[in-house]
This record gives C-alpha cells, structure tokens and sequence, in this order.
C-alpha cells in the first residue's frame, strides 16, 4: 500500500488504514501518498475534495506553483538532486515533484516516488516530535518544504566545489577540455536557476500568510523558508558570474598558450631565414663565385652561419622572446 494515514495530537500519534476514518479522527491528520495507484488516488481526492487538475500537475511535474481551492491551499515545489548522467554529461539534474495539500484540519503530500524531505518529516512526527504534534497541518507542510529547500544547498556546495576546483586547474595547468567542464557547470547552474525562481514566487505566498490555512504564528516559518530561496537564488547568479569568468580566465589562458608557441616558431624561423638565405646564395650555380676557390670557404660558410645563429638567439634571450 502506497498511501498511509496517521493522525497526531499532543497526546500522540495513531495509525489508520482507511482515510475517511483518519480525516474525521481528531487532532492533524496527514495523508501521505507516494506512487498512488489509481485506486488510491482516487479514494484520496474524493476523501479530501482535491482538484483532478491539480494531481495531474504533481504527475506531470509542472514547475512550482500555489492554488488556493474553497477547502484547501495546494503547494507544488520540486526535490532535486544530481544523479550520473546517462548521456554524454557527467551528471544531471534528477527532479521530483512534491505536491502538498493543506486543509484546516490535514495535509496530503503527494508524491511520484520516495523523497528524502517527506520522510525525515514523516519520521519525526511517528517519533512524536513535540515540535510538531502540537502545531497544526501548515506546520507539517512548513517542515516538508523547508527540508526540500535545503537541500537545494547541497546541489549550490557541490556547483562551489567544482567551480573552485576549475578555478585551480586553470592556474596550475588548464586541460584542453577544460572548457566542457566549464559548460557543464552553467549548464547544471541554469537548471538549478530554472528550478529556483519558480520556487521563490510559489513560497512568497506562504510568507505573506495568503492561505487562510496559515496561522499567523506559522507565517515567519514560511518568511525563513522564503529567506533562504531568495539567497539561493543570489547565489546561483554569483556563481554563474564565477562561472563565465572561468571560461574568460581559460579562454585567455589558451589564447596566451597560443601565442607563446607562436611566439618561439617566430623566432625559429627569424633564426633560419639568414642561414637559407646564405645557402641559397652559396647553392647558386654560376660559373665565377670567387669564394668557391678558396679552400677554406665551406668552414667559414659553416663559422659565419653559426655565429650568426648564436647572435639571435642571445639577442632574443636579452629581449625575453625565449
């Protein structure tokens, strides 16, 4: 069975199998369904009055949104992670959407699979952590989607991690594919960014205390909540700029590499030219060259070539071209 039930109070926690005994219990009742069937979802739609439209939003993973209904307040945020990639990247963003429905008196989480921030909060209240027990349904919805924003910090550390260490490589000695590992971390920054920005707008409603389903008293949570997405998203256009200031520093790196090799063939061939030219001379085939008499002419060709040789290369060490 995919859908659990459980109500809590001060008092503690009871477990239920059917959801309309678990709704009409009293005290908070939370209606956890992770991968529903059809079947369940249903009995959980029809026992809590949730729109179809919006558990399509939730399996179809549209980007984070909130919709106020007559009996409840529907909240739609997405867990991500970076999972290895199955193309040609080294990793990808894996997303799952997370759907929470908050009425007066429960809450329905709805999900496509298991996620990390629904069971922390979900074990925490069958541990009848007494931060919870004794708040209502707002408060777990805060707790689930508080634990879903931070994780968000961890994608943030691991994007800082490899930005820094091609930061250190472009120093020492830049990779001449360096630059794919550049791309692949604005590319991981851009998803990140296309996740964020949806997700500030859908928890500033929460912040202001719009839902009539959100205490006051539950409303600066959701401010803190919103207080973090807000540095999240300073953070992934800091580290784009960082970024696109890698990928310049490599760029210019590459460009200078270039021009030092350019430079020393210059030079090399600077130092040729002169020694062609005195044996194209020498190679002529005319009759009356009065140097071909002489016996010594072919060792001084070869003293005079070398000297010369030995003169550029010390003026181009004086200049610092070598």
């Amino acid at each position: 069975m995919t859908v659990n039930a459980i109500v809590y109070t001060d008092a503690g926690v009871t477990a239920y199998d059917d959801i309309e005994t678990a709704k009409a219990a009293q005290g908070t009742t939370w209606i956890r369904a992770d991968s529903p069937a059809p079947d369940e979802l249903d009995a959980v739609r029809e026992a809590c009055g949730i729109h179809s439209l919006a558990v399509e939003d939730v399996q179809n993973g549209v980007r984070p949104k909130t919709e106020e209904f007559h009996t409840h307040t529907f909240l739609l945020v997405t867990d991500a992670r970076f999972r290895a990639g199955e193309t040609t990247f080294d990793q990808e963003l894996d997303t799952r959407p997370v759907g929470v429905f908050v009425g007066t008196d429960w809450v329905v989480t709805l999900t496509n699979g298991d996620v990390d921030a629904i069971d922390a909060t979900w074990d925490a209240v069958q541990r009848e952590d007494g931060r919870i027990l004794g708040r209502g349904p707002d408060f777990t919805a805060y707790r689930v989607l508080d634990r879903v924003v931070d994780d968000y910090f961890a994608l943030l550390d691991g994007i800082e991690d490899r930005i820094e260490a091609i930061e250190g490589e472009i120093v020492e000695a830049a990779r001449s594919d360096l630059l794919e590992d550049i791309n692949d971390v604005r590319r991981e920054l851009l998803a990140v960014r296309k996740l964020l920005w949806p997700t500030r707008d859908a928890i500033s409603g929460f912040a202001r205390g719009d839902p009539p389903e959100v205490a006051v008293e539950t409303e600066k949570y959701y401010r803190d909540v919103y207080d973090h997405v807000v540095q999240q998203v300073d953070l992934v256009e800091t580290y784009r700029d960082l970024a696109s200031s890698s990928r310049d520093i490599y760029l210019n790196a590459l460009s200078q590499s270039t021009n030092e090799v350019m430079k020393r063939l210059t030079v090399v061939a600077t130092i040729v030219l002169p020694l062609t030219f005195v044996v194209g001379v020498y190679g002529m085939n005319f009759e009356t060259m009065p140097e071909l008499g002489w016996p010594y002419a072919y060792h001084a060709t070869l003293l005079g070539m070398g000297l010369l040789s030995v003169i550029l290369v010390w003026y181009f060490r004086e200049q610092d071209w070598l």
